[in-house]
């Protein structure tokens, strides 16, 4: 069993219900939690002063030796305003040294893509406190597989699509599209060559989410990859404006525009079911056309 640090780096945990669910669950299956008041922590709309939100990320670099695992309660926005006070050098000493599961997604990309690019370090972008843990339903999946993702050193996941058939390999990386686009131009986008761009969003329009990939098109970012996944875009609603541009349509337009494979359809994002992956990690992914079939190896496990 595992001894799991909370971290609250962006907003308050608006549904405190969820994650005292969480707690109690992750105590229920014999996990111990520590730091809890990060979950009641509020200032405005943050999950505490930015002082408070920035010690949670400094002290990752005295962590307890029991200490597994570093999980986010949850999302929202803040952690943009901490990177520039970050001390990378002492983070990445002491992670270098002992490097913990530290996982979360959303809002938390911002923080994970910085500890990559300025400490080489590998976060797992999967499953948070409220959102997931603390879900009314718990999805078995997710649960099930964010302990084996943690666990192995090498781990295969299987999706069904229908793009082209293609064979390639290198570093995953990504996370939440709207972090990983507000940082081009900035010290913490990480400059990786020959990667797969693995991304994901909530509530933004297929329209949004075209605008954003073009970004990273224009800026010349994706021509350097070896293959774009998409996971899941959720919580938008459709008009008649727009006559039929849908998820699928914009995918077709982006896949003929685009020099390298794009391949929706991983259920990882914000969705009760979702993969954990490993930012940094190298992946080899192979697709016959139909099936997508992703091998995970190079990241930290737990004891």
């Amino acid at each position: 069993m595992s001894l799991i640090r909370l971290i609250a780096p962006s907003g308050y945990c608006v549904n405190q219900t969820a994650a005292a669910r969480g707690i109690q669950r992750l105590q229920d299956a014999g996990h111990q939690i520590e730091h809890q008041q990060a979950v009641t922590r509020r200032f405005q709309r943050f999950a505490g002063t930015d002082e408070e939100r920035l010690a949670d990320i400094h002290q990752l670099a005295s962590l307890s030796p029991e200490c597994d695992i570093v999980l986010a309660v949850r999302g929202g926005y803040g952690a943009t305003r901490l990177l520039e006070q970050i001390d990378y050098s002492r983070l990445g000493h002491a992670l270098r040294a002992r490097t913990p599961v530290i996982c979360g997604h959303s809002d938390f990309t911002a923080i994970q893509l910085a500890l990559l690019t300025q400490c080489g370090i590998i976060t797992f972008s999967g499953p948070m406190l409220a959102g997931n843990f603390g879900a009314e339903t718990l999805d078995d999946y997710t649960w099930q597989h964010f302990w084996k993702a943690i666990a192995q050193p090498r781990f295969t996941l299987s999706w069904q699509n229908a793009a082209p058939a293609c064979s390639v390999s290198g570093t995953i990386w990504g996370g939440n599209l709207a972090m990983l686009v507000s940082l081009i131009g900035s010290p913490w986008l990480p400059a990786i060559d020959g990667g797969i761009l693995v991304v994901e969003d909530i509530n933004e329009h297929p329209f949004r989410v075209e605008r954003m990939l073009l970004q990273l098109h224009h800026a010349g970012i994706l021509r350097r990859q070896k293959a774009l996944i998409l996971g899941s875009f959720n919580g938008t609603t459709l008009g008649d404006y727009d006559a039929g541009y849908d998820f699928n349509e914009m995918c077709s337009l982006l896949a003929e525009r685009f020099s390298v494979p794009v391949l929706p359809g991983l259920p990882f994002g914000h969705e009760p079911q979702t993969v954990t992956l490993p930012l940094g990690a190298f992946g080899e992914l192979k697709h016959d056309g139909g099936t997508s079939v992703l091998s995970v190896s190079g990241h930290h496990v737990i004891r």
